[in-house]
């Protein structure tokens, strides 16, 4: 006996199979957007306050999209036959695109405001740092046998017009990455006019401490880049120190020791204290790194210092740029996101407030929806203003 199906029956199949199919991806697709927009907005939340920020402050657009497309199958799935899971979802999900698309529009206005010629495409081209190579590498010093390499990035000659130059020392918790994840801003900011010398300088290690020795690196490649101002053009009274998470820590505790004389070259002759001093997302007191815990800071500073605040109470406070908060420090710029867990906004703030009281001519910039390493993400509408707020610091003469 042959049993034959319905056409009702036959076109039933296709129909369950698309609502199903709709139903698992705005299901993946709703709970991964949903935890990345209310982490992005809520950074307490578990978990997602972690990653929300991140993913949600770069790219906020892609969120978007990844939205839109949840509530695509959602409303698929509701036509389906799925009426009341359907219905819940498109509309959660639909707040989500709008949730989105809200950040991508507060911090485009953030761009706007600090001057950004604003790229709509890099957002979605410039995912990460660009493949950017440097004009020439050279080392710059060698203590103990160990080459210290610098990667220049240079703007195009101009005859009888010199040029401002920064000095810029990499992120990684002291202890990893290098001077390469400098290229995107290096480049940049060369091709708008400043000389830019990405450093490495000696990293610390599990039996290795550096918090002696770091910073005699960054006052080597200052030297460097002060002996050199001839062969590249460079403004003698316009360079720059700065840096970005560790680095920026590095950059301010170097620039403000020089200042105050509370260091000295070991190799050769001290350079000058730079002409203004730059800070992305840095640690300012290093015992609060530890104390904090967040992302590895305190793995990081007992691996700079060689132990804990309690063990190395001298170590810490020498190397914290709150230790060396004096008057006529050079001009300082303290860039960070408003999500920063480990750089929090607050402290960096406060950090600001303290130089302000001793008359030191201080900008800090608080970026929206961003958090720590925000300009990872090269094209993204933050690090665009941040490459901007940073050119702006280093073209402005106040002599």
């Amino acid at each position: 006996m042959t049993t034959h199906r319905s056409p009702a029956t036959s076109t039933r199949w296709p129909v369950r199979i698309l609502r199903g199919i709709s139903a698992v991806g705005a299901s993946f697709l709703a709970f991964l957007v949903v935890a990345i927009v209310l982490g992005a907005y809520f950074p307490v939340i578990p978990k997602a306050g972690v990653i929300g920020p991140v993913l949600g402050g770069q790219y906020p657009f892609h969120i978007a999209m990844l939205a839109l497309v949840a509530a695509v199958l959602a409303a698929l799935a509701w036509r389906a036959g799925l009426v009341c899971w359907g219905r819940t979802v498109t509309v959660i999900t639909t707040l989500c695109t709008l949730a989105a698309l809200a950040i991508g529009g507060i911090q485009f206005r953030a761009a706007q405001n600090a001057g950004v010629d604003i790229s709509l495409s890099e957002p979605f081209t410039e995912l990460a740092y660009p493949a950017a190579k440097p004009d020439e590498t050279k080392t710059y010093a060698s203590p103990g046998g160990e080459p210290l390499q610098v990667d220049a990035y240079l703007p195009k000659k101009n005859p009888g017009k010199k040029t401002p130059a920064v000095v810029l020392a990499h992120a990684g918790g002291f202890h990893t990455f290098d001077k390469s994840d400098l290229r995107g801003t290096g480049r940049w900011l060369a091709d708008h006019g400043v000389a830019v010398f990405a450093v490495d300088y000696r990293l610390a290690g599990p039996d290795r401490t550096t918090w002696n020795k770091a910073p005699q690196d960054l006052v080597s490649a200052l030297r460097w880049a002060q002996q050199n101002v001839d062969e590249y053009g460079i403004d003698s009274s316009r360079i720059s120190l700065g840096g970005m998470s560790a680095g920026g820590t590095l950059a301010m505790n170097t620039a403000y020791r020089l200042h105050n004389g509370t260091i000295k070259a070991t190799d050769g002759a001290t350079p000058k204290s730079p002409a203004s001093v730059v800070g992305f997302y840095p640690g300012t007191d290093v015992s609060q790194m530890w104390k904090d815990d967040v992302a590895g800071t305190r793995e990081a500073a007992e691996m700079f210092t060689g132990g804990t605040p309690e063990q190395y109470p001298d170590r810490y406070r020498e190397v914290s740029p709150t230790s060396d908060i004096r008057p006529g420090l050079p001009r300082t710029l303290l860039v960070v996101g408003d999500r920063d867990r480990s750089a929090r906004p607050e402290t960096i703030t406060d950090f600001g407030d303290a130089l302000k009281k001793q008359g030191v001519d201080t900008e800090v910039k608080k970026l929206p929806f961003a958090e720590h390493a925000f300009d990872d993400a090269y094209g993204s509408l933050t690090s665009q203003t941040s490459r901007q707020i940073l050119l702006d610091f280093l073209t402005t003469d106040k002599r």
